[in-house]
């Protein structure tokens, strides 16, 4: 089980996210690279909302495949290209993160990869089998 620290010393969190999560000993380890809100078809929807939840989607196949589920995620790096998407992601990320709060980290920046993207994230996941 991983651990989470959120002292009572700093500012609480607003979202569901936690200050930092311990990865215990003798946990496999999985880096999820940046995941953009492409569909296996090859498709990008508009939305910001819908390319969050693409995106959020994307990583949860990834975390299927090895045998993972989001409370395994230890951290959660997120890029948007548009300061104002911040709340759609937050939104989603508060709904499916209830259990286990992952670390996280919420950029803004100037463009990704693509031009059609408006957002990527790329996690750690932990995990004892």
């Amino acid at each position: 089980m991983l651990k989470t620290y959120n002292p009572d010393s700093i500012s609480s969190s607003r979202s569901n996210y936690s200050h930092a999560v311990e990865i215990p000993p003798n946990a496999r380890t999985l880096f999820i690279s940046g995941q953009v809100p492409v569909a296996a078809d090859g498709s990008t929807p508009n939305a910001i909302e819908e390319q969050v939840a693409l995106a959020f989607d994307n990583v949860q196949m990834v975390l299927a495949e090895a045998d993972m589920t989001l409370e395994d995620v230890v951290r959660v790096n997120v890029y948007l290209t548009d300061k104002d998407y911040f709340p759609a992601f937050r939104d989603l990320r508060n709904r499916l993160f209830t259990k286990h709060k992952a670390a996280s980290t919420a950029l803004a920046v100037d463009a990704l990869a693509h031009p059609q993207f408006k957002v990527e994230i790329e996690a750690v996941a932990a995990k004892i089998d």
